[in-house]
């Protein structure tokens, strides 16, 4: 933290907030080139997620995410599921209300790139399933937009 004093002399010259601003400009402009990571907003076209990798770890799997928005669970985050298990519209709290069908199982998470599988999306409670989805979610833990979701085959890791 900066801590800067202006002195009486600069008050009274009436550049003393002047002063102030500037500095304090520079130095917040100076802390967000240092900082990269996205809004958690989604863009004009929409959030979305993508699986770039998966692998083993333990008996659960590490996916790498990449998205266009930054998850934060208390606002837009992403859901993970078992795509041979569910349909993107069943992953939603809003599936029943909404969408009409029998709301599944998912798990919620802001873990960012990476995620390991656990609860609803342990290995453990697969079943048969050897596909893996993601799709972007509200505080309310419904999916944005139903058309958006990203599924990988993880055959190949189990």
């Amino acid at each position: 933290m900066t801590i800067i004093k202006v002195s009486n002399a600069c008050r009274r010259a009436g550049v003393g907030l002047a002063v102030v601003g500037m500095v304090a400009s520079a130095i917040g402009v100076e802390a967000s080139r240092g900082q990269e990571t996205m809004p958690n907003a989604c863009p004009v076209d929409g959030c979305a997620v993508k699986i770039v990798s998966v692998e083993k770890s333990g008996d659960e799997l590490e996916l790498t995410f990449e998205s266009n928005f930054s998850p934060d669970m208390s606002k837009n985050h992403i859901h993970v599921w078992w795509g041979d298990n569910y349909k993107i519209e069943q992953v939603s709290n809003n599936a029943e209300t909404v969408h009409n069908v029998k709301q599944g199982d998912w798990h919620p998470t802001a873990d960012y790139p990476n995620y390991v599988t656990q609860s609803a999306v342990s290995t453990t409670v697969r079943g048969d399933s050897k596909t893996i989805c993601v799709s972007p979610a509200d505080r309310n833990h419904d999916i944005l937009d139903v058309k958006v979701s990203h599924c990988v085959d993880i055959g190949d890791q189990l």
